[in-house]
């Protein structure tokens, strides 16, 4: 079975009535356990691997995710392309609630908190993250959103902070001063830890809320009503995306091995063992 297609997202997200659950695979990793066990299923006749990021039962806080269990399970199945589908606010007026925003930058407004690297105890390895989202990667996403007719935009900036309390109005106003088009708490260090991997990644960022920067009343029924519509058009994009990026993935030639500064006769086993797995 050819797997190189990852979805991290909430579960509601892929309960596809025309998704067929092969298995359930429990990863140990180096760097400890990922938020559940990843789910190996067929869609439209090609195999996909999903994994909800805050665990099966929405457990974990974006600060208690293991991010880096999380993309080292997949690297270790075979995995060279993942899409982050994610809940986000809005901090532009154009990105209303329902729009899903495909950016390809992101700004880091977490407090350190987070294993943000699978490097370190010895090894070095400085990896650029200019261009962290895979360009390609998101075109494929659009079209895809363009056939299935959702509402949607490309570019821009999702900034992620700590969480998990929403911003201030003040600071909802200085992230609005940065430029930044949505928010959230989730993708940082997800895409550079993919980046590290040698995965292609993107983000499709499911607007729910003008996080609170805007004079505007909402409901927690209507947020609730914007979450399930999300959900649903997210359904659709991943009913779409899933076989045609599984029978054509996205090739990635970076390999990590060109970013380690410290010398191979430094490394100790388990460090080659983990750096063979992020170089394959």
């Amino acid at each position: 079975m050819k797997l190189n297609l990852g979805i991290i997202g909430g579960s509601g997200v892929y309960e596809l009535p025309e998704l067929k659950i092969i298995e359930e695979k429990i990863i140990e990793t180096p760097f400890g356990s990922p938020s559940a066990p990843l789910v190996i299923a067929e869609l439209g006749g090609h195999h996909a691997c999903f994994l909800p990021r805050h665990g099966r039962h929405h457990q974990f806080t974006p600060s208690e995710v293991n991010y880096r269990a999380n993309i080292f399970a997949m690297k270790t199945l075979g995995i060279t392309n993942i899409i982050s589908v994610s809940a986000v606010g809005s901090l532009k007026e154009e990105w209303s609630p329902e729009f899903f925003v495909l950016p390809d930058q992101f700004i880091d407004w977490t407090k350190g908190k987070r294993e943000r690297t699978f490097f370190g105890e010895g090894v070095v390895a400085h990896v650029s993250t200019a261009e962290p989202i895979n360009l390609e990667l998101r075109a494929r996403l659009a079209q895809a959103c363009t056939e299935e007719k959702l509402k949607f935009g490309q570019g821009g900036a999702y900034i992620c902070i700590e969480g998990p309390q929403f911003s201030s109005k003040a600071e909802s106003a200085i992230y609005r001063s940065f430029g930044a088009d949505v928010i959230g708490m989730t993708n940082v260090p997800e895409a550079y830890l993919a980046k590290e991997a040698g995965i292609a990644y993107a983000t499709v960022a499911m607007v729910t809320d003008y996080d609170c920067w805007k004079e505007e009343h909402c409901t927690l029924e209507e947020m609730m009503k914007v979450m399930k519509n999300n959900n649903a058009n997210a359904r659709k994009l991943l009913a779409k995306i899933v076989p045609d990026l599984a029978s054509k993935p996205i090739k990635v030639t970076e390999s990590i091995k060109h970013a380690i500064l410290t010398p191979p006769e430094r490394w100790s086993d388990e460090q080659k063992n983990i750096i063979e797995v992020l170089a394959r």
